[in-house]
């Protein structure tokens, strides 16, 4: 978010490493060093591994080419020229094929296989069809006209997840720049649940948001003897989740994928104890981000742990971002004003929780952590 073969297994497995860094000077944020984890939850045998990058906040609260300024102001009124706005859409998806190309990530052959398998079959198993989507699901985003509402976007999603991460780290190769991502979101995760929520053990888990798995699959990985539950709006993402999941091996804990809106899953109260939303909400409007967050609350235990990550407002790589990048992305994203305007912290403090703490996970995305007071 693609000439044609089987994509190639080192760019399509889960990060099989959870790398971690030590803090080396005030500007740049390292995590503390932890034991080396593999994504199956053992040691890894490659030891101790230093990271070849810094996250590093710049010197704005927010970029400014968001919210009103200016800058963001003309950039808007472009975009809303359709014509202009049609190009920026292919312009803007053509440079994340492009990059997974040559990343060694087979985007079209990826998708091509998803497209010609059966994955069509899950969608009566996995579709509520009393969904009543929000208008703001409805709108065209990522360069899909139906947004997350389409085979194609499903079909494309790993290939573009895969990308992400590379141009996080582009010094490392795709499976490296996983691991450090993914990595290191779940050792953010891991340590502030154990800092914090006095050895409750992480028995349940909900993944709001999951797309087509990738985020529940880490979490699943990380702690193997949970039960994981994803959720998401789109039943086309959730059919390409169940879809991969039975291709592997059978688990212990089965993953659970229900089609539902995270703002109101349904699911019962003080349920869980931790819940992730994972690159999810600069997708969302500040009202829905707001109910996400209350519902996350509700379905927490005392002493549970909400962990959200996403784009950091504060990265240097974020706000030196050039005109044409930041103009590509924001046609893509049509809620990123709103998200770099959130008071993130504010928000998970208003809705009661405690112990909220943000952390730059990676140059460009930050983790942010939060725990139901008992």
């Amino acid at each position: 978010m693609a000439e044609l073969s089987r994509p190639a297994a080192a760019a399509t497995e889960l990060p099989r490493r959870c790398l971690d860094s030590r803090r080396r000077s005030s500007s740049r944020a390292f995590l503390p060093l932890l034991p080396l984890r593999s994504a199956r939850g053992g040691r890894s045998n490659v030891g101790r591994v230093e990271l070849a990058f810094a996250a590093e906040e710049g010197e704005l609260e927010r970029p400014r080419w968001s919210g009103e300024t200016p800058l963001s102001l003309f950039v808007r009124a472009l975009i809303s020229f359709k014509p202009f706005y049609s190009v920026m859409t292919m312009a803007a998806r053509g440079v994340l094929i492009n990059t997974a190309e040559k990343s060694n990530v087979p985007w079209r052959a990826m998708a091509k296989e998803i497209l010609e398998s059966d994955v069509y079959k899950e969608m009566e198993r996995i579709q509520d069809p009393s969904i009543v989507y929000p208008d703001y699901y409805l709108k065209p985003f990522h360069g899909y006209d139906e947004g997350n509402l389409s085979w194609l976007a499903a079909a494309e999603a790993e290939a573009a997840t895969l990308v992400v991460a590379q141009r996080a780290v582009p010094n490392a190769s795709v499976e490296e720049a996983n691991d450090i991502v993914r990595g290191r979101w779940l050792d953010v995760i891991e340590q502030h649940h154990q800092r914090h929520s006095r050895n409750l053990i992480i028995s349940d888990i909900l993944d709001i948001g999951c797309s087509i798995g990738f985020s529940t699959r880490c979490l699943a990985s990380r702690f193997p003897s949970a039960r994981l539950t994803g959720v998401d709006l789109s039943p086309y993402f959730l059919s390409v989740a169940q879809f991969k999941e039975k291709q592997r091996a059978s688990r212990s804990n089965p993953i659970t994928w229900i089609h539902a809106n995270g703002e109101a899953t349904g699911l019962p109260s003080s349920s869980f104890d931790l819940v992730s939303a994972a690159f999810v909400l600069h997708e969302c409007p500040a009202w829905a981000t707001a109910n996400i967050i209350k519902e996350a609350f509700r379905l927490l235990r005392p002493g549970g742990t909400l962990a959200i990550k996403d784009n950091s407002p504060k990265s240097k790589v974020i706000q030196e971002l050039s005109l044409v990048l930041f103009t590509l992305m924001k046609s893509m994203e049509p809620f990123l004003d709103e998200y770099y305007q959130l008071d993130l912290e504010g928000v998970m403090r208003d809705a009661g929780f405690v112990n909220v703490t943000s952390v730059m996970t990676d140059p460009r995305r930050r983790t942010v952590t939060a725990t139901v007071p008992f």
